[in-house]
């Protein structure tokens, strides 16, 4: 991976994955095992890529985020300053030039054949002047703004992204991943636009407006009343198509924010709707999305775009009205030809920031919805954090001790009730139970991506809510059924679990599990750069890429979720060895499907409906001929029927 990447990963403890296929729908993840290796791997997280904001939905309070956006502008006073400064500049440049024209026009008039030319050249070149200096004052305005635009939004993608690192993963439970992309990209890059273009577009409009209305009043109080007429038609105009402007605005963001959601899914999942044959109905399902967002669309933009077309069959009837008054009263001697020219020059000066205050209303409605959508991310407060008083663990023994633990996701509906279990360091617990029942959750709270609802999780006598975070997810070494690789090279892969290691210290950790012979054969070795999640790894090639970035960790405490399920049985019995080695000396907690694998366990904890209804070792268990040995004899029959299967297909 590129080094800003790494620098980010040392900068975000917190890593997360959603997850919709395992046991109770959670996800879980640690440090030493990599961004987004949660357990389970489901289909772009929970939600099913239905949006929870619903369209229309309206802004809650615009000045209020105006307020926090000028905070992050405020950060840039000095470029502020200058844009201000050359648009005001810019505007006056502009607004000189029908006054020279005006001028130019009554030399000419006034000359009866004979033109003076000298004056004449002066003025040109003077307003040529003019128009050079307002282009380049233009043109400066455009080049400051675009960097503070740039600036003011890098500032909120990272307190956005760095927001999302520190959020618990009940957020993340409830929320589908492409909404909460649209937050970070569509949303953002609004405010983009709209910084890029409103602001200095309202302060340009504003000067251009009052300078016009000034040198209007100058040339002739009389055709300036005429021209103030289009004001209250054009406010309320602009008034009543902006109401539904806005909330077109807001449903059309709410509705992308739906279709990038179900569009990061269907990508992500292809496998799965291939397998289903469901490509039809993912297709019937994306148009019914893609239509409403059509519907939103087309909305928003058609209320936005009539205000334009309205403002200017007003302005250009008020344009033919001081012509014609003007004209006339040139005519019977009030002023010049000139002062005509002029006026009119300025009266459509002064009605096209009309027209551009209207228009940038429309934006900046579009940018508020973005903006409050991001700030309610950042909003947010993270069900996990720090206590004040929380301390570090020096050299995790790994003594760990559930007391009385209760747990559930959703109020009201408990998953764990009253554990109890007490592993000593270095010994191996194992989890056992039917799907669902609990056995997830137990080591999702050891991690401390939950809080408990009671009782209390103890690491070598200290509670884990004392404990940081980062810290006790540092002592942890995951490894998973459905393992999650990056977009970088195998290397890097492996080096995720612990930046500092040598290159030799990576291939030795691929040695130890068997992984380092088919890493060789890999176009590029160790540097092969390999696709999102592994590109055209295996399976099993993935899984042992996952196992080698733990060896390499060197973690206090393990967590072991069907570790080698997707591997052959060769490889497996290689890496039970490698598995074996890592485990000894550390306290080790192995959720198993396969009752072989976990004989050895110094302790096994039957799970059900969320209580240990069963614990002991292997033999122990067997000998009470409860729910263990019913599992252990399920197991063995269908082991046995599968052999018998296969007997009588050769």
């Amino acid at each position: 991976m590129p080094e800003d990447n790494k620098t980010k990963i040392e900068s975000t403890p917190e890593l997360t994955q959603s997850s919709a296929g395992s046991e109770n729908a959670k996800p879980l993840a640690a440090a030493p095992m990599g961004r987004g290796g949660g357990f389970g791997g489901g289909r772009g997280g929970g939600g099913g890529g239905r949006a929870f904001m619903g369209p229309g939905e309206k802004a809650k309070n615009s000045g209020q985020t105006l307020r926090r956006l000028w905070r992050y502008l405020d950060r840039h006073k000095v470029k502020l300053v200058i844009v201000f400064l050359s648009v005001l500049m810019s505007s006056s440049m502009m607004l000189s030039g029908p006054f020279f024209i005006g001028k130019a026009v009554d030399i000419m008039a006034a000359g009866k054949g004979k033109v003076d030319l000298a004056k004449l050249w002066n003025l040109v070149l003077t307003l040529v002047g003019v128009y050079l200096a307002g282009t380049f004052f233009a043109w400066l305005q455009i080049f400051v703004m675009a960097r503070v635009a740039q600036d003011t939004v890098r500032d909120i993608r990272k307190e956005l992204f760095a927001k999302l690192q520190t959020l618990s993963l009940r957020y993340f439970d409830a929320r589908p991943h492409g909404e909460i992309m649209s937050r970070l990209t569509n949303d953002v890059e609004t405010i983009n636009m709209t910084l890029n273009t409103s602001v200095t577009q309202l302060f340009s409009s504003t000067v251009t407006l009052i300078g016009s209305l000034v040198m209007m009043l100058t040339l002739s109080p009389i055709l300036t009343l005429l021209a103030l007429i289009i004001i209250p038609l054009g406010l309320l105009v602009t008034t009543k198509i902006s109401k539904r402007t806005r909330k077109a605005f807001t449903a059309q963001q709410t509705e992308l924010g739906r279709l990038n959601g179900y569009i990061e899914e269907g990508v992500s999942g292809q496998h799965v709707v291939k397998a289903f044959g469901r490509e039809k109905a993912e297709i019937a399902e994306f148009d019914e999305i893609n239509a409403r967002l059509k519907v939103a669309g087309t909305s928003a933009q058609i209320y936005s775009g009539t205000i334009p077309p309205l403002m200017n069959f007003i302005n250009n009837f008020s344009y033919l009205v001081v012509a014609a008054a003007g004209g006339a009263l040139a005519i019977a001697g009030q002023f010049t030809v000139g002062v005509v020219a002029a006026f009119l020059s300025y009266s459509k000066q002064f009605a096209r920031p009309i027209n551009e205050i209207a228009n940038q209303y429309n934006l900046i409605q579009s940018a508020i919805a973005g903006a409050e959508r991001v700030f309610e991310v950042l909003d947010e407060q993270p069900e996990i954090v720090d206590a004040p008083d929380s301390i570090e663990l020096k050299d995790i023994k790994g003594d760990v001790e559930f007391r009385h633990v209760y747990f559930s996701y959703k109020q009201g509906e408990p998953v764990l009730k009253d554990i109890n279990l007490h592993a000593l360091p270095g010994q191996t617990i194992a989890l056992v139970g039917p799907t669902g029942a609990g056995k997830t959750t137990i080591v999702n709270l050891l991690t401390r991506f939950y809080d408990i609802d009671s009782g209390e999780i103890l690491v070598d006598g200290h509670d884990i809510r004392t404990i940081r975070k980062d810290n006790l997810r540092r002592s942890l070494g995951i490894v998973l059924q459905d393992t999650y690789l990056f977009n970088g090279t195998v290397r890097e892969n492996i080096r995720y679990g612990r930046l500092d290691a040598t290159d030799e210290e990576v291939e030795a950790a691929a040695r130890a599990c068997e992984a380092d012979d088919f890493i060789r054969h890999l176009p590029n070795g160790y540097d092969t750069v390999l696709g999102e999640d592994g590109g055209s790894l295996s399976q099993g090639q993935r899984q042992i890429l996952a196992i080698a970035r733990v060896v390499l960790a060197n973690p206090s405490i393990l967590i072991l979720d069907e570790a080698t399920s997707s591997v052959d049985t060769r490889t497996e019995v290689n890496i039970q060895k490698a598995m074996l080695a890592l485990m000894e000396g550390r306290t080790s907690f192995v959720i198993a499907h396969r009752l072989s694998t976990i004989r050895g366990a110094d302790n096994i904890l039957v799970i059900d409906h969320g209580q240990i209804v069963e614990q002991g070792t292997h033999a122990e268990l067997l000998k009470k001929n409860g729910a263990y040995a019913a599992l252990s004899n399920a197991q063995l029959r269908r082991e046995a029927e599968m052999r018998e299967s296969v007997n009588l297909s050769v």
